[in-house]
């Protein structure tokens, strides 16, 4: 693989700043930000008065922990622009989820909350080991989905060449990538392994791509995923975090040069890690869940974004603002079975670790009698698909999900392309337990 390391001399200044000058411009920000949530949005006024506290108590970056949280459900019930703190003419662009579980979260967006968007983002890019001039295939989806977008005024603000390609037409991408010859790619990494197969399909050798750096998020994924592509390519694999209620991908990115967890962006996003039972705040080093307060948005401001993402906050090292771990699971993603907590992430290490399987797969719940049941579908390579070998692959991921995970699973190992394909974010989890 490529040495990607950036040069130092062309990192933004603040990245590389003292712990004090961080801290310093945080709070100087934080205050401005909860001033401008009490003043411009009736429910953080509500919220905050009903707590008994006001963004003048806010002395210190530690007084954050006495104002109230805000849920994604917040974003619901105020639907389609009761969050928004600027007049609904000085939000020039609108993203909005896909509202499959009930009414969608729309988010708005100023010119500087877009113009701070694309900064990051492409902060984010130069953090990957990418430069102006390069050439990034873009294949997150376009649309209301933050990703496309998000990532294309990125690349574009670094001085990089954009594909806008979007998701799926498989053949097409890989089509693209052997002729434009690009030197990134940003995507999910589950779609990544269908580019991978695709790949393979018509007989070409992805080591021998032009890719040398792949830029994920979405959803999450495991270090033994990160191997997988990264030996299958040649190529870096990093991560790259946001979520569309603090601004989309681009507030956190691994470092190329260490890949140790993503970098989060702190002179605009203030991060905490709290119990998710009792809602207080953890110090630095202990797992728990990510809350995010903005710092900087005007159309959308954000006062303690509870995110279900599970994680820890850790030293900075190519940067000096602090990381999080790599997250490979949510509190909401956890499957509670027979008494066992269970992440979808700790299944794929099991696959991706299990010889002669394929690295997709997912998750079945099911009922058994009167006890929830788990059946993981998996498939066989191609030189492995004959019955003895799935047997014996089946036999060995089941004990592996075992003797690491702790409970017994039902393994159906199929034939090459069983198992459903992702052409964005991966379903990984199918509960037939109500059916």
């Amino acid at each position: 693989m490529k040495d990607l390391t950036p040069n130092r001399a062309d990192l933004d200044p603040i990245e590389i700043a003292s712990i004090d000058e961080i801290r310093a411009l945080q709070l100087d920000r934080l205050k401005w930000s909860l001033r401008h949530a009490y003043d411009n949005v009736p429910m953080y006024r509500q919220r905050f008065d009903e707590a008994g506290v006001h963004p003048d108590d806010l002395q210190s970056l530690s007084d954050l922990a006495k104002f109230p949280f805000t849920f994604k459900n917040d974003l619901r019930d105020n639907y389609p622009f009761g969050l928004f703190a600027v007049p609904r003419e000085q939000i020039i662009r609108l993203h909005a989820s896909s509202g499959t579980t009930g009414k969608p979260t729309v988010v708005g967006y100023t010119q500087r909350d877009i113009d701070n968007w694309a900064d990051l983002v492409a902060r984010s890019l130069r953090a990957s080991g990418l430069r102006k001039g390069d050439t990034v295939h873009n294949a997150y989806g376009y649309g209301l989905f933050t990703g496309g977008l998000g990532a294309h005024y990125g690349i574009e603000k670094l001085g990089a060449t954009v594909v806008p390609m979007g998701g799926g037409q498989t053949t097409r991408q890989v089509d693209l990538i052997t002729d434009f010859k690009p030197d990134g790619i940003m995507v999910t990494p589950s779609y990544m392994l269908n580019i991978l197969e695709q790949f393979h399909k018509v007989g070409l050798d992805p080591r021998a791509c032009s890719l040398s750096v792949g830029i994920f998020g979405a959803e999450p994924w495991t270090d033994s995923m990160r191997a997988e592509v990264e030996q299958a390519f040649d190529m870096h694999a990093v991560d790259i975090y946001g979520l569309s209620e603090i601004m989309g991908p681009g507030v956190a990115n691994e470092c190329v040069e260490t890949k140790d967890g993503p970098v989060i962006w702190e002179d605009h996003f203030l991060p905490e890690i709290i119990d998710p039972e009792t809602g207080d705040v953890l110090p630095d080093g202990e797992m728990g869940e990510l809350v995010f307060t903005t710092l900087t948005k005007e159309g959308l401001p954000m006062i303690r974004y509870r995110t279900r993402d599970l994680t820890r906050l850790l030293p900075g090292t190519a940067r000096s603002m602090r990381r999080m771990e790599k997250i490979t699971g949510r509190s909401d993603d956890m499957i509670i079975l027979r008494g066992v907590n269970v992440f979808p992430s700790q299944i794929e290490e099991q696959v991706l670790a299990t010889g002669g399987l394929a690295p997709y797969y997912q998750i079945e719940l099911y009922r058994a009698g009167h006890l929830d049941a788990m059946r993981v579908h998996v498939e066989a390579l191609p030189d492995a698909a004959d019955e003895l070998s799935k047997t014996a692959a089946a036999r060995m991921l089941s004990k592996r999900i075992k003797d690491v995970v702790g409970i017994s699973t039902e393994i159906d190992v199929g034939d090459p392309g069983a198992v459903e394909r992702s052409q964005g974010k991966a379903r990984r989890v199918i509960d037939n337990r109500n059916s």
